[in-house]
């Protein structure tokens, strides 16, 4: 698969199918590599990339610190993931695109909307992350992760990240930059020499500000407010993708189509037939 520097983050990518691109941003939590589209989860049986490849040119990629993407030891937030999908735009000579996000994906897509609404058509937003459940899960999973650090230190990390091949996500105690600590020497090695106070400063400020309101964190309510960019919400139905999640996104986007039907309702027949149909109209 092609991979290309964006920031100075190695991005690995993929194009599939042929047609007006869509750009898709991973389902998967800290674990949202492209081949979660097809293996993940619901996303496995869903076969959304069979179903709109022969239509569209379906944009996969690892988002940075996931799968084989590269990664930077810094404070992560919503606006450094859009960064990377920019990027990827950019270097795609892209002037527009259709987006369509799952999961946590649905955060980065819609903050790529309020950030660069003129090259955005039209949004899915399919079954978005966000809940009282979710957010205190995540600061938990944080939490989990700096108690292994303060009581082994930064180094261990490295050599428990590449003892296994378990995420963030599944194993808290490997963080967030457990896929780039597997795949970049280089960055494993300046990664093992943070001095700790600066490590715990950056993991205590990504866990902070990543997730900081109740329903679907990244873009402010009043931005989505202010956005004319057409979007179709499908709601999810668990702890950690609220149907109260989907309706905020239905209450705060202005051109928000919200398919209001219940999670066993959304077989791969129903659900790609009405992605479809969405994006037929925009």
């Amino acid at each position: 698969m092609p991979v290309v520097d964006i920031d100075g983050i190695r991005t690995r990518y993929e194009m599939v199918g042929e047609g007006p691109p869509i750009l898709m941003f991973s389902p998967g939590g800290f674990d949202s590599s492209l081949d979660n589209w097809t293996t993940f989860g619901r996303y496995k049986d869903l076969g959304f990339i069979e179903s709109l490849s022969r239509d569209y040119t379906c944009v996969v990629f690892d988002r940075r610190e996931s799968g084989q993407s590269g990664g930077r030891l810094e404070r992560l937030s919503w606006s450094k993931y859009v960064t990377q999908a920019v990027g990827l735009i950019d270097h795609l000579k892209f002037d527009s695109v259709h987006t369509m996000g799952g999961c946590v994906g649905c955060s980065s897509a819609a903050l790529l909307a309020v950030a660069q609404p003129t090259r955005v058509r039209s949004m899915v937003l399919f079954s978005p992350a966000g809940g009282v459940t979710y957010r205190t899960a995540q600061h938990n999973r944080f939490a989990r992760h700096l108690s292994f650090v303060l009581e082994n230190g930064v180094g261990a990390v490295v050599e428990l990240a590449r003892s296994t091949t378990k995420g963030f996500t599944k194993d808290p105690r490997v963080g967030p930059w457990a896929a780039a600590l597997r795949s970049d020497d280089a960055f494993a090695s300046a990664y093992a020499a943070t001095e700790l106070d600066r490590y715990v400063a950056i993991v205590s400020g990504s866990s902070r500000l990543l997730f900081d309101r109740d329903t679907v964190p990244g873009p402010e309510p009043e931005d989505l407010q202010l956005l004319d960019v057409p979007a179709l919400v499908v709601p999810g139905e668990d702890l950690s993708h609220t149907r109260s999640a989907a309706r905020y996104l239905e209450e705060c986007l202005p051109q928000a189509e919200y398919w209001d039907v219940p999670e066993v309702e959304q077989t791969p027949e129903a659900s790609t037939k009405r992605v479809r149909e969405f994006l037929a109209e925009h």
